[in-house]
């Protein structure tokens, strides 16, 4: 920002540098969409080999463990989901005019729809880590391996609201500055 001197009315008054502002808007837009893009496509690539893999070892293994098709199917469709998301998501990119204010618009709509995913994503964590617990209790493992397992999914559920918060944090600031354009 330049400052520039009213000689009136002896107060400072501040102009802004929009080009400097554009390019810093710019930047994280760039950021927000390069980690979207890497938490989608880890979602489809992860949800979607792993329920294809335990599908496939149940299916050879002609096991009768009901629990893991479950959570095959739930996984397969948490990847269905997120792909679909994604889809929708690009085809409402070129809603955004190409302007401070649309790349700004666009910045603060990727990043609501990164902390909605990431919601989403650690409420997941529940019913996999439920429905993992059930499978190894029917396949008659010992209480202590459901009893890690479990322990291993409350961990996972509290690291993605550790990550949950960054991504909303993220957000607020982008409005926080659409605020401050807005009431200038």
């Amino acid at each position: 920002m330049k400052k520039i001197w009213d000689t009136q009315n002896n107060e400072p008054l501040y102009a802004v540098n929009e080009t400097a502002l554009h390019h810093r808007i710019l930047s994280k837009k760039r950021k927000g969409f390069h980690i979207t893009n890497i938490s989608e496509w880890l979602s489809v690539l992860v949800y979607g080999g792993t329920a294809c893999f335990i599908f496939g070892v149940n299916f050879y293994k002609q096991s009768g463990n009901v629990w893991m098709y479950v959570l095959a199917a739930w996984m397969l469709g948490s990847a269905l989901y997120t792909l679909v998301s994604r889809i929708r998501r690009i085809r409402g990119e070129r809603q955004f005019d190409r302007t401070m204010n649309g790349d700004l618009a666009h910045a603060i709509s990727v990043a609501a729809y990164q902390v909605r995913l990431s919601f989403l994503m650690r409420w997941n964590i529940l019913p996999m880590g439920l429905l993992t617990v059930l499978s190894v209790l029917d396949n008659g493992k010992s209480v202590w391996v459901a009893v890690g397992v479990l322990v291993f999914f409350v961990i996972s559920y509290y690291a993605g609201g550790w990550e949950h918060n960054i991504y909303k944090n993220r957000k607020h600031e982008l409005e926080v500055l659409q605020n401050k354009l807005e009431s200038c």
